[in-house]
């Protein structure tokens, strides 16, 4: 997780996140850093690993606290840098955090798709791919974050199959960011079918996540504004696994969708109201996974 210098509503990433709104408030930054700091704590109690990094003020970038969409980590030794749509968010592959990502992970391999910036062509991280990563497959939107042909190199780099397809909000607009409305856990997956109108595209992901195993938790476009599709799966130091969401998500769930997950998973809330409101995205997006 990184911790933001300064925190605000980001006008680069607003011309395509409709999630994003710009709040009237002057403590913005200070309500985030107090949002951020209580997730770390709510994280820390229920024994989760948690690495936090300070982000620095110069270059300033807003958008800190979301890394998981310019890095990923793999279990196989890989470190994976992708293409940014907004030019101010490449500023946060910044050097001091590349150098604690390698001590932590002691990564073997770095695939850095970085120079599809050059083209326009950009694929946002876990914000744009939703991984089963025991079966090397890539759930994907398409949008102005997500272009096929850097999808089909970091397939093709990383040995995934993706399974493409478009998806629009409860105003029609595509979907920026697959994790808004999807989440692949061990066991369960949490997803607004409803996004999907193509009834083709729609049954191919009900069948890859069928195929799978998952126990699918279909979710509406109107939870999906609340952020019902943002949570991810972790795991305590204790291997016990956590479904992490804000409140504003959980709040949103019906007495039988929190059920399954809660089956499968303990859920762990908090409120992340500013910064959902002024940055567009939730729990999921604050956390960026370390595999070693």
């Amino acid at each position: 997780m990184v911790r933001p210098a300064r925190f605000a509503f980001n006008e680069e990433t607003a011309q395509n996140n409709y999630f994003q709104q710009a709040s009237d408030s002057n403590s913005v930054s200070e309500k985030a850093l107090e949002e951020f700091d209580s997730f770390v704590r709510l994280l820390q109690a229920n024994d989760v690993d948690l690495t936090v990094v300070q982000d620095s003020p110069e270059p300033w970038t807003p958008d800190s606290l979301f890394p998981n969409n310019w890095f990923t980590s793999h279990v196989t030794g890989e470190l994976v840098l992708y293409p940014m749509y907004a030019p101010n968010r490449r500023n946060e592959r910044k050097r001091e955090v590349l150098e604690l990502l390698r001590r932590k992970m002691n990564h073997r391999k770095l695939v850095d798709l970085t120079h599809w910036e050059e083209e326009n062509e950009f694929l946002e991280g876990t914000g744009s791919m939703i991984f089963d990563r025991d079966r090397r497959v890539a759930y994907c939107c398409r949008s102005p974050r997500t272009s096929e042909k850097v999808l089909a190199e970091f397939c093709s780099r990383m040995n995934y199959d993706a399974v493409l397809f478009n998806a629009v909000d409860a105003q029609g607009h595509a979907i920026y960011h697959t994790n808004v409305m999807m989440e692949v856990g061990t066991q369960v997956a949490v997803v607004c079918l409803e996004a999907i109108q193509d009834a083709e595209e729609r049954h191919k992901v009900v069948s890859r996540l069928t195929a799978a195993g998952k126990i699918i938790v279909e979710i509406t476009l109107d939870q999906v504004t609340h952020f019902s599709g943002n949570m991810l799966e972790i795991k305590s130091r204790n291997g016990h696994p956590l479904m992490v969401m804000s409140v504003s998500a959980r709040n949103a769930l019906t007495t039988d969708q929190e059920k399954t997950i809660s089956t499968f998973t303990r859920i762990l809330s908090t409120d992340l109201g500013t910064i959902e409101t002024n940055g567009g995205g939730s729990a999921r997006c604050m956390l960026a996974e370390l595999f070693c």
